[in-house]
């Protein structure tokens, strides 16, 4: 099991897709991370208190949301993807090496993004945002992990607590208590933290392959275990391999998503909410290039 995180994902490298250039990325552009002095924790009590507190994505009526056009508009808000957080080994292939990010890396990434005055915000910001256009904070991003490693918990999270950071956690059920990946205990604790937990299938087989009790087993049991973890709905799923096809979106829609994450590819044009774009944040990138990526790609 220990590989299955690396095998499940190695089908997608960290590419520029769909390309908008947000204002919050061209001020980006504009600060060098190596000099840059304020930091994300810092930097957010006003911005914070001037962003609209995010309601329930299921409170905001359909009338009130955008329709597709009006969501495709909307400067995209960047959002980078882990995987694994521990050094590199011999046995690692190079495609590998993409999904497993270097302690010191990640912790220089996320200085960076704390430095250069990026705010965190929860997948129902997000959502306020992409339907209603509700206000975030200066320079938002979105941090999130893919499947249910354990050094998310061990390594990650109090990394993210040194700068007030939070993420979203799309959790891989079958890998629930096994040695390398996260307990019922670890995920239930990141929810209670303020972290938000979404569904990734069972055992990250692909979505574009579902046939028969596929529905049942890779959606709809797990995600009725994380409900029962964390004691809250889950409204978010992310694609394993970030793979999806327009069958999907009415399957999960009636399952109770109101938004699904993908990899790198440019958003359905008829339905944005739930191709919504991510990119991985390569093991290979410095802090600097992570920088560059963010703005390049959103």
């Amino acid at each position: 099991m220990a590989a299955l995180a690396v095998a499940a994902c190695e089908s997608k490298t960290a590419t520029t897709g769909e390309s908008a250039t947000s204002s919050a990325t061209v001020e980006a552009a504009t600060i060098d991370p190596a000099v840059a002095g304020t930091s994300g924790t810092r930097a957010t009590s006003t911005d914070e208190a001037n962003a609209t507190p995010a309601p329930a994505p299921t409170s905001i009526p359909a009338s009130k949301a955008g329709d597709a056009a009006a969501i495709l508009a909307r400067p995209q808000v960047p959002i980078l993807c882990y995987h694994q957080i521990r050094d590199w080994t011999a046995r690692d292939s190079k495609n590998a090496k993409d999904y497993i990010t270097p302690i010191a890396t990640f912790k220089g990434h996320i200085k960076m993004l704390a430095d250069s005055g990026y705010h965190t915000i929860s997948p129902d910001q997000l959502y306020a945002y992409m339907t209603t256009g509700a206000k975030l904070p200066s320079k938002p991003i979105m941090l999130t992990f893919d499947d249910t490693d354990l050094d998310q918990f061990t390594i990650a999270r109090p990394e993210l607590d040194k700068y007030g950071f939070k993420a979203m956690y799309f959790v891989m059920t079958v890998s629930l208590g096994r040695p390398h990946y996260m307990t019922k205990a670890m995920v239930k604790q990141l929810s209670d933290e303020g972290n938000i937990i979404g569904s990734h299938t069972w055992d990250h087989h692909n979505v574009k392959k579902y046939q028969g009790k596929d529905w049942e087993t890779q959606i709809d049991k797990p995600t009725k275990t994380l409900e029962e973890i964390t004691g809250k709905k889950i409204n978010y799923f992310a694609y394993p391999f970030g793979l999806w096809n327009e069958q999907a979106f009415p399957e999960l829609k009636k399952r109770g998503f109101v938004a699904a994450f993908s990899l790198a590819e440019k958003r359905d044009q008829n339905d944005p909410l739930f191709t919504i774009r991510r990119i991985i944040a390569s093991g290979y990138w410095t802090p600097r290039t992570l920088h560059n990526s963010i703005v390049q790609s959103f």
